[in-house]
């Protein structure tokens, strides 16, 4: 009999069981990489920049030749040229001799600075007046400067973000080798469900738990592979999730997590594999499943909307990462809380809150309602925990929000 998990013992034994998948990478071009994750370490193969850069309009020259000026006694140099923005400049600059350039110029040859257009003066016939000093390597980017050849830009496992796609392409990486998304099968359970799309008769309701973990699993770089409703009848529930172990890499199970008669999920899990979590100390989210089976996940969600929302965010979107190669890292933010929020049941309580921008910080809002109404969560922007061992949080203490987005 396997006793009750608190949340933090559950997602240790998800880092403890599940690795990486064993599957070859794939290549997908640089307009697709934005949230794939990175099957390989990307190395550098070449500088970049290319060259000495300006970065800013001006005048490139050597340090030295303006040392001492200042408006009251300008450095005089002769302007020989200007640099062309995307060529190569065909001149030097010589001694007490410059060459105007624009910001991303190339600097030319002889020269190692550039003094900014608003420190020099132009006296007419080429003779360019410099009223304050600059000294070698001053507003220049050099080759190399942002990665060398054999530099490491990208670590295997990192989920891309729109700032590694720009890295990628100024490396000239346009096909990049992925992870394959995952495949999530997903299974709606219980009697009384009826698709979305479908009118409920007397004593149904909608599904609202396979969207929602769908449009989670979206959110996550996932791809999420709908299995349907089963009636709550062990045999069909079995036959469906040998079904989803044969083409997904995960399965979720939503409902029939609990002890009652008809909640078969559990004994689905142990009749194919073994079962790994039955329960943990949470509200909403007691009756969360961890199962495994032929070597893959099988994750029972409560039936409840709200608590199928926290405990796939809590432990699904680990589990992923987990199965991906990569390190999760949970995005938050302190808020002071506007309201006292009570708990007294002896298990972890989430509380679902809205956030609000005042004049004094940051502020969540907490979001009241029972774990079988989604719409109250509708428009949250996260949720926060409050401890087993504490008997709730009052107005004004900060709390560590997680964030849907």
């Amino acid at each position: 009999m396997l006793t009750v998990m608190t949340p933090e013992e559950l997602l240790t034994r998800i880092a403890n069981i599940f690795g990486p998948l064993d599957r070859p990478p794939e290549t997908v071009g640089l307009d697709c990489a934005l949230g794939r994750v990175l099957a390989q370490d990307i190395l550098a193969e070449e500088y970049v920049p290319g060259f000495d850069r300006s970065t800013v309009d001006g005048y490139a020259l050597r340090g030295a030749d303006t040392f001492g000026c200042s408006e009251s006694i300008p450095a005089l140099l002769t302007c020989t040229g200007a640099v062309e923005m995307g060529k190569e400049p065909a001149f030097a600059v010589g001694p007490y001799e410059c060459a105007a350039i624009p910001t991303g110029g190339a600097l030319p040859e002889g020269a190692d600075a550039v003094q900014m257009v608003e420190h020099t003066e132009d006296y007419g016939g080429g003779e360019i007046g410099i009223v304050k000093s600059v000294p070698p390597g001053a507003n220049l980017i050099f080759k190399g400067d942002d990665v060398k050849p054999g530099d490491l830009v990208l670590r295997k496992g990192r989920r891309l973000e729109p700032q590694d796609v720009g890295a990628l392409a100024a490396l000239g990486v346009t096909q990049v080798p992925v992870v394959p998304k995952l495949r999530v099968g997903l299974i709606s359970t219980g009697d009384e469900l009826v698709p979305p799309e479908q009118d409920p008769g007397p004593g149904q309701v909608r599904d609202v738990n396979g969207p929602l973990v769908a449009a989670l699993l979206a959110q996550a770089g996932a791809e999420a592979v709908p299995l349907g409703i089963v009636p709550d009848r062990e045999e069909l529930l079995k036959k469906a999730v040998e079904g989803a172990l044969e083409k997904c890499d995960c399965v979720v199970l939503s409902g029939g997590s609990s002890v009652g008669e008809k909640d078969a999920a559990c004994r689905v899990m142990a009749a194919l594999g073994d079962v790994l979590c039955h329960g943990v100390a949470m509200k909403p989210g007691k009756p969360t499943l961890l199962g495994k089976a032929e070597g893959k996940p099988i994750l029972g969600l409560p039936g409840h909307p709200v608590a199928a929302l926290f405990t796939a965010k809590l432990f699904l979107i680990p589990l992923l990462a987990r199965l991906e190669g990569r390190t999760w890292v949970e995005r938050t933010v302190s808020a002071r809380l506007a309201q006292t929020v009570p708990a007294n049941h002896g298990r972890a309580q989430y509380t679902g809150v809205t956030l609000e921008e005042k004049p004094d910080g940051l502020w969540a809002v907490p979001i009241w309602g029972k774990s079988g109404l989604i719409t109250t969560l509708a428009g949250a922007d996260g949720f926060f925990c409050v401890p087993r061992d504490r008997e709730g949080i009052p107005a004004g203490e900060s709390v560590e929000v997680s964030l849907f987005g």
